[in-house]
């Protein structure tokens, strides 16, 4: 087992490489009464195109599978891992993501137990014909309520105008028709090529004992069997650089309108350290320009375009990246004239340095307070380790921003690139 020792937060993460390839990280915090495990895989909802482990040709499985599976993953052959977990007094969840699926648990009592309970049920799957028909009508009808959700038809809305192939257009849980399409064979192919070991890691924070833990799940790995190690191959998209079509307005029942105004990303970085300056350098620059303190901010609400519903957010995943900016508002055109207005003008925006450096200084106060939540500190670990980003470089990459950097990242904002979504209430 090894150590790492980070400085600035008084950290100490241990960890260790099973010889099935999985790679488990523990992160014991003294004081601390809860206990968060976490275990991902590197497969989410884009992963509809690779060659399934034993095999040499590429498949493409239908959309929402990765959801699907997450949903199948709780159910055991003698009960359920939700009250499995419950009969602990723990509580468990897992959720799906464009790029990976995570399982977890959060208790204050049986840690030992719960972490085995976790490998266990995601390490070992039960499917059937019928049960994998039943989850279909469940699924529909999440499917179901996503559509009839106005904020999440703005949101995935503004995404899809982007993309013309890329996968990251089709959602999370797939269509009715792509769940149709889904059956046990193909569950167990999947399950198979990104449930293996080499393709996950496990993390887990708070009231722990490392090497008592690490033992424990060294003992539980060696009494399972895997196929070798699996290197998944996906395939790449070709993803043209125009964006899918300008502007898209959806009439529902809403009282007041919904703008967002989304802008696509082409240049896509490869290497981990550049592409979280860029992350973090991005959320900098969108505190400076639309937190509440901004001028802008209080200018707009000023002239009724906004109100608190209104943000700015940078998504930047494995192959795309991409902004969104908007809210609820009165004045849905107006507002978009304003948002890209200010997107065509980027290049002239100056920014203060004495602002720079107090948005700066917020920023790494929000990230040392992460480290204060298990949750917080699991996901988050999640969310940037299979990207090549250790959690603990973040506030010294925050430090070390500069203003040349972020005056950088003004010229990736382009006008060519940008369109709106707008969800209007019905008969307007």
């Amino acid at each position: 087992m090894k150590t790492i020792n980070y400085q600035t937060l008084q950290e100490t993460l241990y960890y260790e490489q099973m010889d099935n390839g999985l790679n488990v990280y523990l992160l014991p915090k003294k004081g601390f009464s809860k206990t968060y495990g976490l275990f991902s895989t590197h497969f989410g909802s884009i992963d509809t195109t690779f060659v399934p482990i034993g095999e040499t040709e590429m498949i493409k499985v239908p959309d929402g599978i990765a959801h699907f599976l997450e949903h199948k993953m709780f159910e055991m052959e003698d009960g359920d891992a939700s009250n499995a977990f419950a009969k602990l007094g723990a509580s468990t969840n897992a959720f799906t993501s464009s790029s990976r699926t995570a399982y977890l648990f959060s208790t204050t009592s049986h840690e030992n137990k719960c972490i085995e309970l976790l490998l266990d049920f995601v390490q070992d799957i039960y499917l059937t014909p019928e049960n994998v028909e039943k989850e279909k009508g469940i699924i529909n009808q999440e499917i179901g309520m996503y559509d009839d959700d106005p904020d999440w038809r703005c949101y995935f809305g503004s995404i899809q105008n982007l993309y013309q192939k890329h996968p990251v257009k089709i959602d999370i849980a797939g269509t009715v028709e792509t769940v149709a399409q889904i059956d046990k064979e193909t569950l167990e192919k999947c399950y198979h090529t990104f449930y293996h070991p080499s393709n996950m890691m496990l993390f887990v924070v708070g009231n722990i004992e490392p090497n008592e833990t690490m033992e424990l799940i060294r003992d539980n790995q060696s009494q399972k069997d895997f196929e070798r190690e699996n290197m998944v191959e996906r395939a790449i998209v070709e993803e043209p650089y125009e964006i899918d079509q300008k502007e898209e307005v959806l009439q529902m029942d809403v009282v007041m309108p919904k703008l967002i105004v989304s802008m696509k990303i082409n240049d896509i970085l490869q290497d981990p350290k550049e592409k979280l300056k860029r992350e973090l350098g991005m959320n900098v620059l969108l505190d400076l320009l639309f937190a509440r303190s901004s001028s802008l901010y209080e200018k707009w609400t000023q002239e009724g375009l906004i109100n608190d519903s209104f943000s700015a957010s940078f998504t930047q995943e494995r192959d795309y990246s991409f902004l969104q900016i908007g809210g609820d508002t009165t004045k849905p055109e107006q507002l978009k004239e304003k948002i890209l207005d200010l997107i065509e003008d980027m290049e002239d925006y100056q920014i203060c340095e004495e602002e720079f450096n107090r948005v700066k200084k917020k920023n790494i106060g929000m990230l040392i307070g992460v480290f204060n939540s298990p949750e917080s500190i699991a996901n988050l670990f999640s969310r940037y380790y299979f990207e090549g980003i250790m959690i603990f470089d973040l506030i010294d990459c925050v430090s070390t921003l500069t203003l040349d950097q972020l005056n950088e990242l003004k010229q990736l904002f382009n006008l060519d690139y940008t369109s709106t979504c707008i969800i209007s209430p019905k008969n307007s």
